[in-house]
């Protein structure tokens, strides 16, 4: 076994009760679902895809440096190719994830959310690896392959964990985190989000508190005390046998208090109690909503013994992810405009949490605010109303233009003061073009909408025509 490995084969293989085929390497450098990105000497995984099997790409995967591949046939193997054959790949890798837990004496933070689980994810792992050796989900690691894959790739040496558990149906928390098996818990907020298939923010809190059935005996759960589910999550977790219930937000009597923030476009400045310590700090990443769930965060640095001061030091650090508030320079003759990419997904609360971001953006002498919005999806048929709702959020937040695209953002358009119209279209490529024509030096310009609005081509034809590099 070599110093990077992190997996024996023969302990691999026993995880996942696999039978071996070909000649076996002695060690797994890493774990990958994608022959794109796969490295010499991972085990690549053969998991069945709503589209493709991933068996058709086994050829390309081990051509392409992969040690191993674990499979669930061996039709169409050359007999001296090193695989791991189980009766089930995802199941496999589930296998895997479960000994990968076991295998660790360390602490297990796992975060769900209607909005904010990737952001707090990442904070997380910022605040907690200060402390120690930290592995944290990539990405949005966090449905039915995602999180066995975050945990199998688990190293034996980790001080500290930390995972991000989603859903959009009732049932799919529960086999998640009794995989994770978390010492604690945040609830970052309950939304309407996938509201079509719940109907009611209840259930949506019900679903989310399924996180609580697989935390280990003296576990605690972090909560938005400022949410209107919070009494709803508390009675849940007490329910799933948790004793610690830990509060945060801005109303007083909060276990993690905000007491004062400066807000600015590229971070804030947050003063908070965090358990009965009051801390300053700065966040890299700007957002009211991002200071609130940095509370969460603090306080699982201190449910954990943490240094508090190193793990809020951390937090300048923080950035947001790709596709969630990432900013990017579009260049311009006369000068630079800015780009905040949010396509990677909406709904109503994240949309205006966006607008926010948006209204405090800093502009040039003669710049425009500017939204480019597309659909949010999944609302059900409260959909145009949660669309139409957004109109107040424009005019509180200074924004100069709305550019919408999609037949849900109609409900805006319509309702939207005139003198906030850029131009609509029913699809994010008709809009595309006339987004590109108006930008100019000065502005700033905020791109958002769930993946289904495919709100992400006109992030990039911004950022192609206007290239930093001209």
């Amino acid at each position: 076994m070599t110093k990077q490995a992190l997996w024996t084969v023969a302990d691999a293989a026993k995880a996942m009760r696999a039978k071996t085929h070909g000649t076996m390497p002695q060690a797994i450098t890493g774990l990958s679902i994608d022959t794109r990105t796969v490295k010499t000497g991972e085990a690549f995984f053969a998991i069945q895809g709503e589209n493709r099997d991933g068996h058709e790409f086994v050829p390309a995967a081990l051509k392409a440096g992969a040690g191993v591949a674990v499979v669930a046939r061996t039709d169409g193997l050359a007999k001296d190719a090193p695989a791991l054959v189980v009766g089930d790949v995802l199941e496999g890798l589930a296998d895997l994830g479960r000994a990968a837990r076991a295998r660790i004496d360390a602490p297990v933070v796992a975060v769900t959310g209607s909005v904010g689980k990737t952001g707090t994810k990442e904070a997380l792992r910022l605040a907690l690896g200060a402390q120690g050796e930290t592995h944290a989900s990539v990405a949005s690691y966090n449905n039915h392959w995602g999180v066995p894959l975050s945990l199998a790739r688990m190293p034996a040496s980790t001080e500290f964990g930390v995972f991000e558990l989603g859903m959009n149906h009732a049932g799919e928390l529960t086999p998640l985190t009794k995989m994770v098996r978390p010492n604690i818990t945040i609830v970052t907020t309950i939304e309407p989000v996938h509201f079509e298939f719940f109907g009611s923010l209840e259930a949506i809190a019900d679903a989310k508190a399924e996180i609580f059935l697989g935390v280990e005996k003296g576990g605690a759960a972090i909560l938005n005390r400022d949410n209107s589910q919070f009494d709803r999550l508390s009675k849940a977790a007490r329910a799933a046998g948790i004793e610690r219930i830990v509060s945060c937000g801005e109303r007083e009597g909060a276990d993690a208090r905000l007491l004062e923030v400066a807000l600015k476009g590229d971070g804030s400045t947050v003063r908070a109690n965090i358990l009965g310590t009051e801390v300053t700090y700065k966040l890299g990443a700007p957002g009211r909503h991002v200071a609130l769930n940095s509370l969460a965060v603090l306080a699982a640095v201190a449910l954990l013994d943490g240094d508090l001061a190193l793990g809020a030091l951390a937090l300048n650090n923080l950035q947001p992810p790709v596709g969630r508030g990432a900013r990017a320079t579009l260049r311009f003759n006369g000068g630079d405009a800015l780009l905040i990419d949010e396509s990677y997904n909406a709904n109503p609360a994240s949309m205006r949490a966006a607008l926010s971001l948006l209204g405090q953006a800093s502009i040039g002498k003669r710049g425009r605010r500017i939204a480019v919005l597309g659909d949010m999806l999944e609302l059900g048929p409260k959909g145009p109303d949660m669309h139409a709702a957004l109109a107040e959020a424009v005019v509180d937040n200074d924004i100069d233009q709305v550019y919408c695209a999609g037949p849900l953002m109609r409900a805006l358009w319509d309702k939207l003061p005139p003198d906030r119209h850029g131009v609509y279209a029913e699809s994010s490529a008709a809009l595309e073009p006339a987004v590109v024509e108006a930008v100019r030096a000065g502005d700033a310009v905020m791109v958002k909408g769930s993946l289904g609005s495919k709100m992400a081509p006109i992030v990039k034809a911004l950022s192609t025509r206007y290239s930093a590099e001209r």
